[in-house]
Parts: C-alpha cells; structure tokens; sequence
C-alpha cells in the first residue's frame, strides 16, 4: 500500500489528476444546497489582530495569499535553479520567456480594450492578461516526458513573469492605494538576505523566517503577497558545499510533495466554486465574455509565438532546446488558463454581480478551451529531433 502511494505522489501526472478532480468538486459543491455552507467556510475569518498587528483574515484570503506564497516560494526556487545552472542560464534562453510574457499580456489585454472600447466593461482589460502557474504547470505536467523538460521550464518561467506583469498592473492600475513604507520595510529585509547569502549564511530558518516578515509588509503594501515567495527564493544560496545538499535543493525537495497534494488542492477547491447563475450563458456573447475569451483561447498564444520569433530575429533569444514551434503554440495555449488572477482582477474591475459572474463563467470556459485544446496540441506534436533541433 505504501509502495502505492509513493508510486502515486512521484508522479508527475498525479498532482494534476488531483486538481482537476478538486475543480469538479469545487464546482459541484457551489452549484449544491451545500453552496452556501461553502461559502460561509471561506468567508469565515481565522487569525488575530491587535493595534498594530493585522491578521485576522478570512479562509479564502489565508489560501489565496498565504498558502499560494508558498506555491510562489516553490516555483521561484525552481526558476532560480534554472536561471543559475540548468536551462535558463544563458542570457539569451533566460531572455525568451521574459519577451513572450509580455506578449502573452499585451496582445489579450489589446483584444479585450479593443471590443469592449466604450462599454461600460471597458475598465476589465486586465483580466485576460494572467496565467494561472498552478493550473498551467498542472497541465504539462500530466504530459510526462511528451514534452521536452526546457518547454515545462520555459512554461513556468513564462508563466511566472506574466503573474508578476499582472500583479503590477494590479498595484497600478486596479489598487486603491499603495503602502511605500511597507514596500520600504520588505525592501529592506529582501536586502538583509542577499547579505546573508553573500556572506555564506546556509541555515534555512535564517531565511525562511524574514520571508514571513517580507510576506506580511508585502501583503500590507497593497501588493499581492504571493510575490513575497518568489523574492524570498531568489535569496536562498544554491552554492554547494562540501558533500552537503545546497539549502536551495533542499528547501525544493521538502516543498514539492505539500505543494502539490496540500496546497495547490485546497487553492482549487476555494478558487472555481463558481455558481452558475442566469445571464451568465448570454454573457459569453456579450463583449465582456467575448473580449476574455478571445483574449485568453486566441490572444494568449499569439502573443507567445510572435514575441518568440521576434526575439530569434532579433537575436535575443532561443526556442528551448528539444521544443518545435507547434509545442511554442501549445505552450501559449496553456498560458490562456487564467482562472485565479484573472478571476481576481475581475472582482477589482466591476461591482455589478452580474458583469461579475458573467466574467467568471467566461473564465471558467477560457481556461477550459485553454487548458483542453493545448493539452492535445501537446501531446500529438512529436519532440522534433537532434537535427532538426540543430537546425532550428
């Protein structure tokens, strides 16, 4: 049995086939007379707060910002690892999925403004811009070795400088009022532990534990917290030492198993429990539903593959090694999940409940026809071989 269940967690496919098992349960649970008592379960307000400590917050929050930071820790770990020594450790492959981020946001985010110009629903063009990493990683993670190991890292670092664009757009354009002191309070802390890595320091806790400081000022800031994980793991030493694991690889492997049957679960489970709700299937016609859509399912992966071949002409950047340009496509499919942030800028952009649910539904099908139509992309495009990846 326990051989079973070890098989099971080492996996790659399993951590997926357990989320998307949890959206069904999410979504099965909102539409139920349990919906409700659901509801009531995230909303429920856990933590404590005193004059000038505040962390009092409910379920849903705890998950969202908390939870997720660490998911954010995990994946930034992972990325650090590549940039330093594995697949992103040459500036010009580092440089692709920085360029295809940003392609993958500006062109959804043009296609929305662009239908919905002069509407009232104008002001949610942030909201096909975000990747969800979680459900994105999940995806290519259930192909195993379909797709090379350099398109899963380019996916993630892509994924991750997208939520990053998109948490900026938040703090700019959709944030009531930043908090500088705070962000000075992070900064400063951020800064003690690039001196502490500087200086040699590979104990964990003396890292770990201004990260949950770093966390706190972020999320105080008006900032989404998550990005207090991946700040936090740029500052974890990989340097090896002797025979002694580096507290990076360390750190990574004690985190893959939580993350990925804990947290990236219970992050699903409080994520898609969306009601269905009358107006919502008209909605996907409507030039809210069609600008997300559109901008997620078309968008996203046309920004992706023409930043990827202007960066090659412009010689500043590379295809991941092993990958064909229809796996380019399919790896911009799954960056049109959107799911979380995009569900998150649209709670920002609107306070009509019905523009609201209207952009949840048209999320939800996005990042259905997203996930569903790069995961068969994938897993039909044979990896090109050594000479024509030569010649590539």
């Amino acid at each position: 049995m326990l051989k079973i269940l070890k098989n099971f967690t080492d996996s790659p496919t399993s951590g997926g086939i357990i989320l998307f098992i949890c959206v069904l349960i999410s979504l099965t649970i909102a539409n139920s007379p349990f919906g409700a008592a659901f509801e009531n379960i995230l909303n429920t307000p856990l933590g404590f707060e005193t004059a000038s400590v505040h962390l009092r917050y409910t379920t849903a929050l705890w998950i969202n910002d908390g939870l997720m930071a660490i998911f954010f820790l995990l994946v930034g770990l992972e990325i650090k690892r590549e940039l330093v020594s594995g697949e992103l450790s040459t500036p010009r492959q580092a440089l692709l999925p920085i360029f295809c981020a940003f392609g993958g946001a500006i062109v959804p985010a043009g296609i929305y403004f662009a239908v919905n110009q002069g509407t009232e629903t104008v002001s949610g063009w942030g909201i096909p811009m975000a990747t969800d990493i979680a459900f994105a990683l999940a995806v290519i993670a259930m192909l195993g070795k379909r797709v090379p190991a350099s398109l899963k890292v380019f996916l993630a670092a892509l994924a991750i400088v997208d939520d990053l664009i998109a948490i900026l757009v938040i703090a700019i354009f959709y944030s009531a009022e930043l908090h500088t002191i705070y962000l000075g309070y992070a900064a400063a802390i951020l800064a003690l532990l690039f001196i502490f890595n500087r200086l040699g320091v590979r104990s964990l806790i003396f890292y770990l534990i201004p990260g949950l400081f770093i966390w706190y000022f972020v999320h105080h800031s008006g900032i989404h917290a998550t990005i207090a994980g991946v700040l936090t793991a740029m500052t974890i030493p990989l340097a090896t030492k002797g025979k002694k694991e580096p507290p990076l690889l360390k750190l990574e492997h004690a985190l893959t198993t939580p993350v990925n049957f804990l947290i990236v679960p219970l992050f699903a489970l409080a994520n898609t429990a969306i009601r269905f709700e009358e107006g919502m299937l008209e909605g996907l016609v409507s030039p809210l539903g069609i600008g997300i859509i559109v901008g997620l399912v078309l968008g996203k992966p046309v920004g992706v593959y023409l930043m990827t071949k202007l960066a090659i002409l412009l010689r500043i950047g590379s295809i991941p090694q092993g990958a064909s340009w229809a796996q380019i496509i399919g790896v911009g499919l799954l960056a049109g999940i959107g799911f979380t942030m995009s569900i998150f800028i649209a709670l920002l952009s609107f306070s009509d409940n019905l523009l609201i649910a209207e952009a949840k539904f048209s999320i939800l099908v996005a990042s259905l026809l997203s996930g569903i139509t790069g995961y068969i992309l994938l897993s039909r495009v044979a990896t090109p071989s050594n000479d024509n990846e030569k010649k590539t």
